[in-house]
């Protein structure tokens, strides 16, 4: 299905697009792209293809729950200006 000039004024107009006659070739050769895509997703056979609900069903690969840094805080906090009960110390902003 191509769309012609006249389809792309109506379909604007529906839209309340303001294209001009220099916007009208690119739009409707990209609508006519999109139809064009639209068919040939629609000519794929998908028979023996169960749908599925939701996308993300597949089940995700994920790697180990293991600690692979050491501990480090003494040696991060050791430059700090001021560290108590390994917390930094910051000035009051709010009062």
């Amino acid at each position: 299905m191509a769309l012609e000039r006249s389809d792309v004024e109506k379909i604007a107009h529906l839209a309340r697009l303001g294209l001009d006659d220099a916007e009208l070739p690119r739009t409707t050769e990209t609508l006519n792209g999109i139809l064009g895509l639209i068919d040939r997703m629609q000519a794929v056979d998908t028979h023996g293809i169960e749908p599925l609900a939701h996308p993300l069903e597949a089940t995700q690969r994920l790697r180990p729950d293991e600690v692979t840094e050491s501990n480090r805080r003494d040696a991060y906090q050791a430059i700090a200006p001021a560290v108590e009960n390994g917390l930094y110390l910051v000035p009051k902003v709010i009062e």
